[in-house]
């Protein structure tokens, strides 16, 4: 089917235009209501009218076009437009399930490249998480580890979260627990669990993971970790990765909705290595990037550690750790859960 079977479909507001009108009345003003093909009439609005029906060809003049009458016209186009447009939107109701099928081989581990495909290029990586999740999904869960993302890229992806939520995927994703230091992160992650997403921080080192459906899991490669991923199909592999990796790590993190108050666990365990980067003589500056906090908190940690130790500055704090004096410091295994 095409525009001239829909007049109207090609942004016009009317199923004629001002030249094709035109030509029309100019026709009818004809005392025979005719007109010869080879006039110096606008060939497009001549089309426009016969595709209409307006004008047929003379059957006993060869050459000759005649007007008909618009309002026997009318009720046939209209009768004729419904039916097309019924007929559309069987169609386009249809199709997904038509299409399930060929859908599911095209993204079977035969044509996407394998029980383990690399796939290289950010491009690339993106394009294949689109096509996995183009069809509605039922879970999918992720661990991103690193410090809080930009705050341009949280506001890109917020939107295909919250669709996929209103789909009802569910959703659960482990973060770094820095990220409870990052107002961007927080806003994000708060929007996100009133739809029913589910968040938890974790302090330990791991792995960037994806798993959708439980049937592919996404990996970066080796080789380039930031440029570069390996999609699993393999479903022992995937099993492993969701029981054994996933699901374990989940077991251990800290539920986090957004709010300000840091638990106490995190508190230590940040200071804890705030101390170890102190002693290895690592700057502030650096300190603060590799943690994913901003140097403003880390001077607040610094200052509450100096109150901890009753000492008055940096060096005495230095002296302090180097020293292991930690009888003069009040208790720190269990520091008060505070707000950011």
């Amino acid at each position: 089917m095409n525009a001239r079977e829909l007049p109207g479909a090609a942004d016009r507001s009317s199923n004629l235009s001002a030249a094709a009108r035109a030509l029309y009345l100019r026709i009818t003003e004809d005392l025979d209501g005719t007109v010869e093909v080879e006039s110096e009439h606008s060939a497009a609005a001549l089309d426009e009218l016969l595709s209409l029906g307006l004008l047929v060809r003379d059957a006993d003049q060869t050459g000759t076009l005649v007007a008909v009458d618009p309002s026997q016209l009318a009720s046939t186009l209209s009768i004729r437009w419904q039916q097309q447009a019924l007929d559309l939107l069987s169609r386009a109701v249809s199709i997904p399930s038509e299409l399930t099928e060929l859908a599911d081989a095209f993204h079977s581990p035969k044509q996407s490249g394998g029980a383990i495909e690399y796939v290289r290029g950010q491009a690339l990586i993106n394009q294949r998480l689109q096509q996995l999740t183009a069809a509605r999904i039922t879970e999918a869960v992720s661990m991103q580890p690193g410090g809080p993302r930009p705050s341009e890229y949280l506001a890109i992806t917020m939107e295909t979260d919250l669709k996929s939520l209103r789909q009802g995927t569910a959703m659960r994703t482990i973060y770094h627990a820095s990220t409870r230091y990052h107002q961007p992160t927080r806003d994000y992650v708060a929007a996100l669990s009133a739809q029913g997403q589910q968040f938890r921080t974790l302090d330990e080192p791991y792995t960037r993971l994806i798993i959708i459906d439980r049937k592919v899991a996404i990996l970066p490669s080796s080789e380039d970790i930031n440029n570069s991923a390996t999609f699993i199909h393999d479903q022992s592999v995937v099993n492993f990765l969701m029981e054994e990796v996933f699901e374990r790590n989940w077991a251990r993190a800290l539920d986090f909705d957004g709010e300000r108050t840091v638990p106490h666990q995190v508190v230590s365990r940040l200071r804890q290595t705030i101390v170890e980067l102190l002693l290895a003589g690592t700057n502030h500056r650096v300190i603060a990037r590799r943690l994913g906090i901003s140097e403003r908190t880390l001077a607040r940690h610094l200052a509450e550690m100096r109150e901890d130790y009753n000492v008055d500055s940096l060096f005495q704090l230095g002296y302090a750790l180097g020293s292991g004096s930690v009888s003069s410091a009040r208790d720190e295994t269990d520091p008060p859960a505070h707000s950011v």
